[in-house]
């Protein structure tokens, strides 16, 4: 097949172009420039998109032989992901970026041109598997990706190409090193990528301003104040900026954010646990709708906990019923739903989360719900 190698300058996208080439695909290189104005070099492991990893990943395309360009895909990352995120935040969610950009850029625009081009396929160094366009957890557990490509069409994951996935991360990096390839020891990258100071509320700050409105606990009782609800995500339990404790003396966690009045809900851990979780945008890796309601395994959250449950689909979103509480259900985030077999890995399909049986009844009230529904 003639494929594309997305390549980010990491060793994961390194050793995947290197693995398509050693299968005996045509594979041509492509590192996508997301930044207008690029740093000359990353934070340590914060970042990415600078030019030095423009340049590591051409470094590495020289080694294996191929050819390599950069296109320029900063516009559609500013509209699609960077102003995605802002708003988000602006309306009191909780975004994944990453989940985005694979929606957005990487298996959307970058795919759509490769197909153009006459290429079969895209590869990337996503920690995930592929089996028959069947998408599963990645062989590296702690590694694992396949939450934030749950966001992937039946499509899309036609065209897509996973080499790393059925591998630990050390194993990589081995064989980066045996490969000669100079990025094997090259940090990985955390945080948020367009965001290397790591201080998210700074970002959000500077670009929504402030909005002050104010804290409230699970009573109605006025705690505090605050400069905007993108300071705060659902489950956080630091920088809620209180007096003191509540008057149970028991720590306070934010449940619940209402951006229309300013609101910062907070309760105690137990307010935060969900039974139910409504989601729109619903994706079925499958390519079908199903008809029925779906055994399966949720999970809400990158690397978060999962929980038993019942999905149903209703019109283009999900009602997911947990058999056990999750906490730390955000909207914005998404709800992956696994096969729940033994092995547990396959994805069925995922939903971005619109709210919780608990905050709409919240909502319609005025008071907070009976937290064990």
């Amino acid at each position: 097949m003639r494929v594309l190698a997305a390549m980010s300058g990491g060793v994961d996208s390194a050793v995947a172009a290197a693995r398509a080439v050693e299968a005996g695909h045509e594979v041509v290189g492509v590192h996508l420039a997301l930044s207008p104005t690029p740093g000359t070099l990353r934070t340590g492991s914060r970042g990415c998109c600078s030019k030095e990893d423009a340049g590591d990943a051409r470094r590495a395309a020289d080694v294996l032989g191929i050819p390599f360009y950069v296109w320029d895909f900063a516009d559609r990352f500013k509209e699609d992901v960077i102003d995605d995120f802002v708003a988000a935040y602006a309306a009191g969610e909780t975004p994944n970026p990453c989940l985005r950009c694979n929606e957005k850029i990487k298996f959307s625009a970058l795919a759509d041109r490769a197909v153009a081009l006459g290429f079969d396929a895209v590869v990337t160094g996503h920690y995930a598997r592929l089996e028959d366009g069947v998408l599963r957890r990645a062989g590296d557990a702690d590694k694992d990706q396949s939450y934030v490509l749950a966001v992937l069409n039946a499509d899309q994951l036609q065209r897509a190409m996973f080499p790393v996935g059925d591998t630990p991360k050390p194993q990589i990096r081995e064989e980066a090193a045996a490969r000669g390839l100079a990025v094997a020891n090259k940090p990985d990258s955390h945080d948020i990528c367009f965001i290397p100071s790591g201080d998210t509320q700074a970002f959000l700050g500077a670009k929504i301003g402030i909005r002050p409105g104010a804290v409230v606990d699970a009573d109605g009782t006025k705690l505090g104040d605050h400069k905007g609800v993108h300071e705060f995500t659902i489950g956080q339990r630091k920088g809620l900026g209180l007096p003191g404790p509540a008057a149970d003396g028991l720590p306070r966690y934010v449940t619940g954010i209402d951006a229309d009045s300013g609101t910062v809900h907070v309760g105690s851990a137990k307010d935060l646990e969900v039974w139910t979780v409504l989601a729109d945008r619903a994706i079925w890796t499958s390519g079908v709708t199903p008809t029925e309601p779906v055994e399966c395994i949720a999970q809400v959250r990158a690397h978060g906990g999962t929980a038993p449950a019942v999905a149903e689909a209703v019109g283009d979103g999900l009602v997911v019923r947990l058999r056990e509480p999750l906490t730390g259900v955000a909207r914005g985030q998404a709800v992956v739903l696994y096969r729940p077999d033994e092995a547990g890995d396959e994805v069925l399909g995922s939903g971005t989360i619109s709210g919780t049986e608990r905050e709409l009844h919240a909502h319609a009230t005025g008071v907070a719900a009976d937290p064990t529904r």
